[in-house]
Order: structure tokens, then C-alpha cells, then sequence
């Protein structure tokens, strides 16, 4: 098959993060016998999305077409990609390529997105020996490797897959690596697009308790509807930090400020229990943290990136056998200007989901 025509939302300046992206042509990664070309059906908006859009984490390499929550159907495949074929309904997260190397110890553990080699996100970055520049899927079409394409199970609606590729792979994987299950007790810093499939899998991996944790108690009704059985407003429940004191196995944070009471939160876990922070801020910078706190309950801090294209692939497994739903809310491709601008302004409830009007019907 002769390559598609590839056009989407661009970004040019960090401006674009006010409705100013532009619909327009661009020219994907050249072609290779290992890529796997997407016409997509759905996409997610996911807040790495917005950062990129104004350079949040450093300069961004515009144009720029973002989106790495991508759902869609394969339509050119590579000869060296043996797990996909041409009409499968496929998805992509946040990687598009590591090394792949047998030396590289960490491709070769399963753990790609921690690449030092080569690196490659789905939007935004710049290939090596001059293959072009990766652009995501605020568009009509998406050229990835195919080791990070993955098949969508059937009993999983698109619309639902597609948030899990970026939002729900970062709390899954973390999850999962760090015990989350029965006699466990899991907190969630954080209810918004990333934090509510925290509390979604966390539930679904067994976990005996799971604690919502956020500033104010608006969301304490979703927190509890999504499978929570407490929740903590830390700006409202005076003494919050001692009441539930070593209370907590494990937290994940989404949340990422300088601002965030990270000592208080730390405060809640166990002895030897575990915080891991996934939520990045756009000055990259967590507040001090006092090392008594640490020392005195022999407790852990760490971080965690997205997960590997097989823990994608388990994620998914998982969400279709037990009927798992993100909490979605469809918009039109076209309208990808003011979608971004109601993600900003908090309104989704808890991930917008962009619908192409041309194919979304896969």
C-alpha cells in the first residue's frame, strides 16, 4: 500500500496550548520495513499533551502534533512486524522506539521506556540517521514501530482502550511493580485523569483498601462511585496527616507541584511502605523532603514512567475480562482547539477522548 496522507492538529508555538493548534499536512518518519501506519479512530488528550504544547518540559520541537493515547486500524504494515496484521485494531501509548538491542539491558528486561540508547516518544522527538521526527494522533494517521503497536482485545471499546495507552499504563505498571493486591492498602494521590484509573486498577488488581487522596472534597463522590473505599481532603480535614498516619502500604501521586504536601503524604505510609511519583511538573522540582521522615519508617520514594508494550498488552487483558470502563468523554476530532482548553480548565471528567469524524467507527 502507497503511504496515506498524513495531516493533523499542529502545534507551531507554545501559544498553540490556547486553541491555536492549526489542521494541516505533515510528514511522518521515513518508512521503514518495521513500521506499522495507523488510520486512527480514536485518540486520547492526556496532560503530557498540554506540557508539550507550550514547551512545559523543555523546548519543544514544533511543529508538533501531540496525542499518544492512540486507537485505530492498521493499514500498512512493515515485512519485520509479525504480530499485526493489515486490519487489526491496534493502539499506541507514549513510546514509539527504543533501541531493541539484545545489549541494552534494559529492552532486553522488558523495560523499554527506560532506554539510555535511543529513546523515541510518540510525538515530539527526533530520530536518529535521519528518519524525520515523530508526530502523534490528533491526526489522521500515526507511523510507529511496530514493537510498540499493540492489538486491542475484542470487548473493548475503543474509546475506553485508548485513555489506558498513556493514563492508564502509568498507574497500572506502578501498580502492579510495587505489590498492589490482596493485604494490601493503596492510596491515590490525585483523582483526575490519571489518578481515577489509579483507583480503578488498584481495586482490579485486589487490593484490600483504597484511599482517594486530593485537596478538596469535590470529588470525593467520583473517588467512592470509582471503587475507592475512603478519601482524604487534605485542604479541609484538619490533622489529616496524623489521623491516618501509617496508614497506607503503597501511594501513587499524580500530582506534581512544589507546592503538594509531599512530607504529609509521606507520612501516611507504613513502615517500609512505598510512595512512587508519577505526576511530573512542568519546573520538573517536588518540595523538600525531610529525611527523618524517611529514616524514621524505613520508607521508600521512587518514580516510574510509562509501562512496556507486553505490560500494555497485559493492562488491556485485564480491562476486558473483568469489563473494566475508563471514565470517557467523546469529542470530535475537529473540536481538538477547545477540548485541550476544557482539559486546562478542569472539566474533564476524567479523560476526553477525541473522535475522528471520518473513521471513528472502528
Amino acid at each position: 500500500m502507497a503511504s496515506p496522507k498524513f495531516q493533523g492538529w499542529l502545534g507551531k508555538t507554545p501559544d498553540s496550548v490556547n486553541g491555536k493548534m492549526e489542521w494541516g499536512e505533515f510528514e511522518p518518519k521515513k518508512w521503514t520495513e518495521d513500521d506499522v501506519d495507523i488510520e486512527i479512530s480514536h485518540c486520547g488528550i492526556c496532560g503530557s499533551d498540554i506540557h508539550m504544547l507550550k514547551s512545559g518540559w523543555g523546548p519543544t520541537p514544533y511543529p508538533c502534533v501531540v496525542g499518544h493515547e492512540i486507537v485505530g486500524r492498521a493499514v500498512r504494515v512493515g515485512k519485520n512486524v509479525k504480530h499485526v496484521k493489515v486490519g487489526d485494531r491496534v493502539g499506541v501509548g507514549a513510546q514509539a522506539r527504543s533501541c531493541q538491542k539484545s545489549i541494552c539491558s534494559e529492552c532486553s528486561n522488558d523495560m523499554p521506556s527506560y532506554c539510555a540508547n535511543e529513546l523515541i516518544n510518540t510525538y515530539g522527538s527526533i530520530y536518529p540517521n535521519d528518519e524525520g521526527k515523530s508526530y502523534g494522533g490528533y491526526a489522521d494517521y500515526n507511523r510507529t514501530n511496530g514493537g510498540f503497536v499493540v492489538k486491542i482485545p475484542d470487548g473493548l471499546e475503543s474509546a475506553v482502550a485508548a485513555p489506558m495507552l498513556c493514563g492508564g499504563i502509568t498507574m497500572y505498571s506502578p501498580l502492579k511493580e510495587n505489590g498492589c493486591g490482596p493485604g494490601k492498602t493503596v492510596g491515590i494521590v490525585g483523582v483526575g485523569g490519571l489518578g481515577h484509573f489509579g483507583i480503578i486498577f488498584a481495586k482490579a488488581l485486589g487490593a484490600d483498601r483504597v484511599v482517594g487522596i486530593s485537596r478538596k472534597s469535590d470529588k470525593r463522590d467520583d473517588a467512592l462511585k470509582l471503587g475507592a473505599d475512603e478519601y482524604i481532603a487534605t485542604s479541609e480535614e484538619e490533622g489529616w496527616e496524623t489521623k491516618h498516619a501509617r496508614s497506607l502500604d503503597l501511594i501513587i501521586s499524580t500530582v506534581g507541584s512544589e507546592k503538594m504536601p509531599l512530607n504529609g503524604y509521606l507520612c501516611l505510609l507504613k513502615v517500609k511502605g512505598t510512595l512512587i511519583q508519577v505526576g511530573a511538573p512542568d519546573g520538573r522540582y517536588l518540595p523538600p523532603i525531610n529525611a527523618f521522615t524517611l529514616l524514621l519508617s524505613s520508607i521508600k520514594i521512587g518514580g516510574s514512567a510509562v509501562g512496556s508494550p507486553r505490560e500494555i498488552s497485559e493492562m488491556l487483558q485485564l480491562a476486558a475480562d473483568k469489563k473494566i470502563k475508563s471514565w470517557v468523554q467523546e469529542r470530535p476530532l475537529k473540536d481538538a482547539n477547545q477540548a485541550i482548553i476544557d482539559m486546562e480548565d478542569g472539566k474533564a471528567r476524567f479523560r476526553y477522548v477525541l473522535v475522528s469524524e471520518k473513521y471513528g467507527h472502528h
